[in-house]
């Protein structure tokens, strides 16, 4: 199919009627009804030979990957999702039912979140790259810089699950498929971040491992971060660890991609389901270095400093 003829099929597969976009796909642009709501914007990318190997997975699997790993910026915002776009770059060996089942992944996760992908862009260059663009509203738009010592921190989600999967993936392991799906198949935690929206102080989503996306949150809160050791490791990840020879606990601090959710909340507040109670908020120490540990693990004996290590694009 020629461009023209590939932004219809692809119209096809997107296209649905929201009540708030009153112009979507095929013109230059996109058009959406004011909302009375602040607006959350958020930009994900995914490249071939960086995030994602088309071997690891079915290209309907990496549609619906790339969406869902955008959509979970505004759960961590407390955001609802309004609206999202896709810059699509395509190389020359992309087959036409190729784009037809990155179309359907697609839709199939802005479906299962209540949302629409209204436009976009094509192009065609040396390796497959989408660049999700995700539109949201929220009441009160959640950042990284409200939690306070005192405090209590919570997770929604699993943690090294996600990098289990990938290392099966990267040295050919046998593993169960959930293992594989919690990689292939993430889900963005848009309820539980409405749900937090309303009593949390400060929340960021897992994507580059737990040890980093919490110093993040630390140090944008200027606090420290006490997390519980048994609060990370539950049998499922045990299992997971086994099978890849990787520890438990490297697995859940430094695994990534998990698209869960760290919240920080009053200590009286409790979160509601989904969530669990994973540590605490602290002062940091009376003499602020660039090496202070901003996060420390509590193995029931001790504290020990967990340092920020995670995925990093220019590390």
């Amino acid at each position: 199919m020629n461009e023209e003829q590939r932004i219809a099929r692809i119209a096809t597969i997107l296209g649905r009627d929201v009540a708030h976009v009153t112009l979507g796909i095929g013109d230059d642009a996109a058009v959406l009804a004011p909302s009375d709501e602040p607006l959350v914007w958020s930009i994900d990318a995914a490249v071939e030979h960086v995030h994602f190997e088309r071997a690891w997975l079915d290209i309907e699997a990496l549609g619906y990957r790339a969406t869902m790993a955008a959509l979970s910026d505004l759960a961590a915002m407390g955001a609802r999702p309004v609206a999202v776009l896709a810059a699509l770059v395509l190389p020359p060996s992309f087959a036409d039912a190729d784009l037809e089942a990155l179309a359907r992944g697609q839709r199939r996760a802005a479906d299962e979140l209540r949302t629409a992908i209204v436009g976009g862009n094509l192009a065609r260059g040396g390796e497959l790259s989408i660049t999700t663009t995700v539109l949201g509203t929220t009441k009160k738009a959640l950042a990284r810089s409200g939690a306070s010592p005192g405090q209590s921190v919570w997770l929604a989600g699993a943690v090294g699950l996600a990098r289990a999967g990938l290392e099966a993936l990267l040295h050919g392991i046998a593993v169960p498929d959930e293992h594989l799906e919690a990689w292939r198949r993430p889900r963005a935690r848009i309820e539980s971040g409405l749900a937090a929206a309303a009593v949390a102080t400060a929340a960021i989503d897992v994507s580059d491992g737990l040890a980093l996306d919490a110093w993040r949150l630390a140090h944008a809160s200027d606090v420290a971060l006490v997390i519980d050791r048994g609060g990370l490791i539950d049998e499922a990840l045990e299992a997971a660890a086994a099978r890849v020879g990787i520890a438990p606990l490297e697995l859940a601090l430094h695994g990534g991609e998990d698209y869960a959710l760290l919240v920080t909340t009053p200590p009286d507040l409790a979160l509601g389901a989904g969530f669990r109670r994973i540590g605490r908020v602290t002062a940091r120490a009376a003499e602020r270095r660039d090496d202070e540990p901003l996060v420390w693990l509590d193995d029931g004996a001790s504290l020990v400093p967990v340092p920020p290590s995670g995925f990093d694009h220019f590390g």
